[in-house]
């Protein structure tokens, strides 16, 4: 609820209005996480999206899916609405250009570190102008602070614009 405060503005206009920016959420955000650490990598990948209000539809790591439905069953009973987050498991070469092409999907980060999976979204999310994020991170940086940027959450935040006569 302070995402407004923190990265929202009002911005000064030479004209008798008033111009509000503030951040809102892109919708469905696909995550392909991170092959390793496959938890810490995962709940890394996927918190900035849901702390930012979307809706997430994570594709787990590839070589270690079983960390996921962990982080599953967690979701299941925390306080998370159901359907806030979807996990799939599988290949992420096979996953990832359904993922690009599908018009329901707003936004896609790309964790996964994967050069050719990479390629493949980006071509898919040409067709239809949804935003591409990469995080390229060092698996002991999953861990660390550079996991935890409050920044991050910009990547699935769309700034939404408002102007605003001044009333005399």
């Amino acid at each position: 609820d302070k995402l407004s405060q923190v990265f929202g503005a009002v911005n000064p206009v030479a004209s008798s209005h008033f111009n509000f920016t503030s951040p809102e959420p892109t919708g469905v955000v696909v995550v392909v996480c991170p092959g390793s650490p496959p938890l810490a990598g995962m709940v890394g990948a996927i918190a900035p999206a849901i702390a930012a209000g979307n809706a997430v539809v994570a594709i787990a790591a590839e070589p270690a899916p079983l960390p996921a439905l962990s982080l599953a069953e967690i979701l299941a009973t925390s306080d998370v609405p159901g359907g806030v987050v979807n996990l799939l498991t599988g290949s992420h070469a096979e996953l990832a250009p359904h993922a690009a092409s599908h018009m329901d999907v707003n936004a896609i980060v790309d964790a996964g570190g994967d050069a050719e999976v990479s390629k493949v979204l980006q071509m898919g999310a040409a067709d239809n102008l949804k935003r591409v994020t990469r995080r390229d991170l060092e698996p002991r940086d999953w861990l660390g602070g550079r996991a935890r940027d409050p920044y991050a959450m910009l990547d699935t935040l769309e700034m939404k614009t408002a102007w605003h006569p001044v009333g005399t």
